[in-house]
């Protein structure tokens, strides 16, 4: 059995954390309509059930991870203090960080140094969003684009977040050629995947074709190069290496963690489209001690299929530009170079609104070996990577058994 990668020689603060904090339970609720639940209620539901998976209980827990005060999370400017009271525990390490769809893996990197350094003993990570039947209104707007500071130079062009992913993908197009059969092979691969999920939401199998036949949303994005829209939630367990040796579950350490941010505002989007996942991807790779040829799974945010593609590249799983290619070849099915989403992702599987937790969870199940559908055989390093906003921030973790 191959043992935990070595991390980065260059810096000991790094190689200080690299294993020191393992996941030991998770939990993904398999609701994917959830009417009149609160999302705390949600919450609660998938916290109770990665502590369950991990063998421990409320009590002991001393630190919690949310970020829970956007449109359909249910919190407010102290989120995560609501939770805590309304889950009825008094933990002494908190995490709110909130930087868009990856925030859980940012807190799961987080909350690993707390682990090492005694700040916390079990902390529990969740979020969970129930946006089918939330009462208030979706935002109409980009909502990463204020209407004061610098955000007033962009409101009047009316951006939309879909609008916005769609002048990624067109600019990619331009830039490195890349065809919208390209982009629809990312939607067909995940729906492979999640045909074999029993609780993804949609699995019929689609074909290019159908993807392009699918009405156009904000070109060159059409219909099945977005995601699906459900409510969800989801739950990890972190404690010390030490601690997880002797719970219920075999231990899937945290080897590698990186994180950046970059800006908000689309109009300082760089030219070649490069993301903070340049920054992030590398950090973690020096941290766990491992490149990206030696992943065995990856998960990818995919809230629209320019989403992974440009994760890909900047991550150094393809060249700047070769991720059309690279997914075309079918690099990113079971059996293929770097199977990814094995869950089904974001496009068919869930989509509450921050699917990084989700990242994390399809990761300890496939080097558990218990894939809820598609199965990588004997995973033993995973990827997960997520993004915020439009590609205004990211963090990437890297985790092994």
């Amino acid at each position: 059995m191959r043992g935990l990668p070595q991390p980065g020689k260059d810096n000991p603060r790094v190689k200080d954390l690299s294993g020191k904090a393992a996941i030991a339970g998770v939990f993904e609720s398999p609701r994917r309509d959830a009417p009149r639940v609160h999302p705390f209620a949600l919450q609660m539901e998938c916290i109770l059930g990665a502590l369950d998976d991990a063998g421990l209980t409320l009590k002991d827990v001393d630190g919690l991870c949310a970020a829970s005060g956007d449109w359909a999370e249910g919190g407010g400017t102290m989120d995560v203090v609501e939770l805590a009271e309304y889950i009825g525990i008094e933990p002494t390490y908190v995490n709110s960080t909130d930087v868009g769809g990856c925030s859980y893996i940012l807190q799961a990197g987080q909350a690993a140094a707390a682990i090492a350094t005694g700040l916390a003993e079990v902390v529990v990570i969740s979020y969970a969003a129930c946006p089918r039947w939330w009462p208030l209104n979706t935002p109409s707007f980009d909502p990463f684009v204020f209407p004061a500071g610098p955000g007033q130079y962009e409101i009047p062009y009316a951006p939309t977040l879909i609008s916005t992913y769609g002048l990624f993908a067109r600019r990619h197009m331009d830039l490195y050629g890349t065809t919208p059969e390209q982009l629809a092979q990312v939607a067909v691969t995940f729906r492979e995947h999640a045909a074999k999920n029993p609780d993804a939401r949609l699995r019929k199998p689609i074909t290019v074709d159908d993807v392009l036949a699918s009405p156009m949303i904000a070109s060159p994005l059409h219909r099945l190069d977005c995601c699906v829209v459900t409510d969800g939630g989801g739950a990890i367990v972190m404690t010390s290496r030490e601690r997880a040796r002797d719970l219920k579950k075999p231990p899937i350490h945290l080897v590698g963690y990186g994180a950046a941010v970059a800006r908000t505002q689309n109009s300082q989007i760089p030219d070649d489209l490069k993301t903070p996942a340049a920054l992030s991807g590398p950090r973690a790779f020096a941290m766990a001690g491992v490149t990206p040829a030696e992943i065995d799974v990856a998960q990818i945010y995919d809230a629209f299929t320019i989403t992974p593609m440009l994760a890909l590249e900047d991550l150094g799983f393809c060249g700047r530009g070769e991720s059309g290619a690279f997914v075309a070849e079918g690099n990113l099915t079971l059996g293929g170079r770097l199977p990814t989403n094995t869950d089904g992702g974001g496009l068919s599987s869930n989509h509450p609104g921050k699917r990084g937790i989700f990242t994390l969870i399809e990761s300890v199940r496939q080097l558990r070996g218990e894939g809820p559908g598609v199965q990588v055989p004997d995973a033993r390093l995973a990827l997960a990577h997520g993004l915020g906003g439009t590609f205004c921030s990211a963090a990437t973790a890297i985790l092994a058994r």
